[in-house]
């Protein structure tokens, strides 16, 4: 997750590295000095590098620098790392005071990156971040898994949105163009072992210490043993704790009022069966709202009661039922201040939270296809509030959405909708909301007709 993010657009020029910058920190370099190892601390207002440079932990410490060697690098079996065996696992929590969520999904598709000379075979994982519910971050990472079991980060593609359209790219990097590939886990972690999850100075750069091993972690249902914490130091000098936990990957981030953590994983808390009655009454409940846009308040009391019904006859984790509940009373206030933006706001995020529910019993695909109505729900509101940014968000979280949907869609019919993304897409590049308004109808037709 990246809940610290630079301003790095000064850094664009900078040339880029695939080993340490190396200078005589906080020394004129003409002076006849021994020149010593130095990754230069980065302002995180401008972006550019300063004379200062990290606290790098000593050399030896280091368990990242031989040559890893991919034989099998797609099957991504670490437990603290199990890029190709969780499908999906989606984050709450809060970011610069605002409702911070994010859905980490393994794509089907392989990608191969030539790293000195070699090709190595990656696995991509989609991570698409949004704050009050609206798309602010896409990346693609890539990993790989070594002979030995550690798993190496080899890059990611990054695009940062303000107001739905992308405003720049920072963070992008690419293993064996830009910089080295990244080990971003060991395959057996000790305490005092330090690795780089993203070594390009100046342009992306961590440097992680692992400080406990073997630690238990509360999990959405239940205890989950083995969990490591690390201490990650960033660029710009600042430090954050993380906890991995095995099952998860990255289980929690950052600390209470910057917090990022599980709110559950597939397979990992799937239990399936049939949906039970009191969710599929809260989610009725919760569409009918959404789909309306303007929710009197008998409907918020109508989703309350069912929200409770629900939660009190099952088992829900502790961050989904803080998150529900937060997003309740929020659409209530704005219910009744009749506050029509933060409305929209709090439902849709109400809608998200449901549909995580039924990850526990359903198979992803079908919560996927069910995502794909909630944001044309979404797009038609957005429309008829002829708010573009919103319009040109909502697109990209269909278009994000469908990348994880369309390898379980008929070929015949994943051309329908794709026709319509397709002509979405032009509305909202011309800021046609008009024209947005009258496709959301057709995509929602498309979509319906992909499911019989």
């Amino acid at each position: 997750m990246r809940n610290r993010k630079l301003n790095l657009a000064a850094a664009v020029g900078v040339a880029l590295s695939a080993t340490l910058a190396t200078g005589a920190c906080g020394a004129d370099a003409s002076e006849p000095k021994a020149r010593t190892d130095c990754v230069r601390v980065v302002d995180e207002g401008t972006g550019e590098p300063t004379d200062e440079c990290l606290p790098l932990a000593p050399e030896k410490d280091r368990v990242d620098t031989a040559k890893p060697v991919f034989t099998h690098p797609t099957s991504i079996t670490n437990p603290l790392h199990p890029s190709s065996e969780v499908k999906q696992v989606i984050y709450g929590g809060q970011v610069d005071d605002k409702p911070f969520r994010t859905e980490f999904t393994l794509l089907p598709d392989t990608k191969t990156i030539a790293v000195n000379g070699e090709q190595v075979k990656v696995r991509t994982l989609q991570y698409m971040a949004l704050s009050d519910g609206r798309i602010v971050e896409l990346a693609h990472d890539w990993f790989a898994q070594a002979d030995d079991g550690s798993v190496w980060y080899l890059g990611e593609d990054v695009f940062n949105y303000e107001d739905g359209v992308v405003a720049d790219t920072d963070g992008t990097w690419l293993a064996g163009t830009t910089g080295p590939p990244a080990m971003i886990m060991p395959a057996d972690p000790k305490v005092g072992d330090v690795y780089r999850p993203e070594n390009v100075p100046e342009v992306v750069f961590e440097e992680v210490t692992v400080k406990a091993v073997n630690q238990p972690v509360k999990g959405p249902y239940g205890p989950v043993k083995g969990a490591i914490t690390v201490a990650e130091l960033h660029m710009d000098g600042s430090r954050e704790e993380k906890v991995f936990a095995p099952g998860y990957g990255e289980f929690s981030t950052g600390t209470e009022g910057e917090l990022e953590a599980v709110s559950l994983a597939v397979p990992t808390d799937a239990k399936p069966g049939p949906v039970p009655e009191k969710l599929t009454a809260l989610s009725t409940a919760v569409r009918d709202a959404h789909s309306d846009g303007a929710p009197d308040p008998a409907a918020a009391e109508n989703m309350r009661a069912a929200w409770d019904a629900y939660r009190t006859s099952d088992r829900v984790p502790d961050l989904l039922t803080r998150q529900m509940n937060r997003d309740l009373d929020a659409l209530a206030g704005a219910v009744k201040a009749r506050d029509a933006e933060l409305v929209h706001g709090a439902v849709l995020r109400v809608a998200q939270n449901d549909l995580d529910l039924h990850l526990r019993y359903e198979p992803l695909a079908k919560v996927e296809s069910d995502r794909m109505d909630l944001w044309t729900r979404q797009l038609k509101l957005d429309a008829e509030a002829d708010d573009a940014g919103a319009v040109a968000g909502t697109v990209t979280s269909l278009e994000l959405t469908w990348d994880r949907v369309r390898h379980n869609t008929a070929p015949d019919k994943a051309k329908q909708i794709e026709d319509q993304l397709r002509e979405l897409r032009g509305a909202a590049d011309r800021k046609d909301t008009a024209a947005a308004a009258e496709s959301a109808p057709r995509l929602m037709t498309a979509l319906a007709q992909a499911k019989t």
